[in-house]
């Protein structure tokens, strides 16, 4: 064999290996970020998924519905997870970035929580009182019927879609309480919480192990409501609100389209029920 025959041989070796190798890199894998709300419920989306479609690969990380945005901009993730609505200078952004503006599903209904330490006597508040607990202008667990004590706030941090989502919904665009502490995730906040008698933070509705949800009126004279799945999904929780994915319409296709479908899918809302959210309406779901 001479040389000529032996490079030729070489680079047609090498040509079918690179090919190979990159048809492996781009079999299906996806990557998801962003709220950290939706964290659990996109692990366990992704590990069911991965088991029932051995090929396929996906990454879940958290970080923020901000983060995940931002991720989803600058084409550094395929999915952006979100606890609230993209704002328009992110979709000016995307649609800067790759042409078009994102298209966004609506995947898991929650009813945002407030939760207390369960050594707590208070049982339900109101809208108002919640904006007054959070803005600072109720300091004291007494003034709510609960003991002499001072109230520590806890809240998320301001890339988080749950903080945005409960500042302008709750506390009507004020600023929170500038004691208030601030945690890097849902679960943290529980955690706080539960170790603090003193305590109250909010949070999604699977996130309730180790303290107490309050329920929740409307206004001093409307009932208070708890979180379950009759009134979230049918509106009467006063703090309902939808969970979003948002994907470059461009990439929304193959296996990503496919797991899009199979998310709000019975199969994939089973698993929402599972981990502690509400699945979406009827009128929401692939069939």
């Amino acid at each position: 064999m001479n040389m000529k025959t032996m490079n030729m041989k070489f680079t047609s070796v090498s040509l079918l290996a690179a090919l190979l190798a990159s048809a492996g890199a781009s079999s299906a894998d996806i990557t998801v970020k962003g709220s950290d709300t939706l964290v659990i419920l996109a692990q366990k989306w992704a590990e069911v998924y991965m088991g029932q479609k051995p090929g396929v690969k996906i990454q879940v990380t958290g970080g923020g519905s901000g983060t995940g945005f931002a991720a989803l901009q600058n084409q550094q993730t395929d999915l952006c997870n979100a606890s609230r609505k993209i704002k328009a200078t992110e979709q000016a952004n995307c649609i800067k970035a790759f042409g078009k503006r994102p298209t966004e599903y609506k995947v898991a209904t929650d009813g945002l929580s407030v939760y207390v330490n369960t050594a707590n006597k208070v049982k339900e508040l109101s809208i108002d009182q919640l904006e007054r607990i959070f803005t600072g202008k109720i300091r004291n667990w007494q003034e709510l019927g609960g003991e002499d004590l001072a109230i520590t706030v806890y809240s998320r941090e301001n890339s988080s879609g749950t903080y945005e989502f409960f500042k302008e919904h709750v506390l009507k665009g004020k600023d929170f309480v500038a004691s208030a502490q601030t945690m890097p995730g849902t679960a943290a906040v529980l955690q706080a919480v539960a170790n603090d008698p003193k305590g109250i933070g909010y949070g999604g509705a699977a996130y309730g192990a180790g303290a107490k949800h309050l329920a929740i009126k409307k206004d001093d004279s409307s009932p208070a409501i708890e979180p379950n799945e009759e009134t979230v999904i049918g509106g009467k929780y006063p703090i309902s609100r939808y969970l979003f994915i948002y994907v470059n319409p461009a990439l929304d296709k193959g296996e990503i389209a496919a797991y899009l479908n199979w998310i709000r899918s019975d199969d994939g809302q089973k698993i929402v029920k599972d981990i502690g959210y509400f699945p979406l309406p009827e009128n929401f779901r692939n069939k």
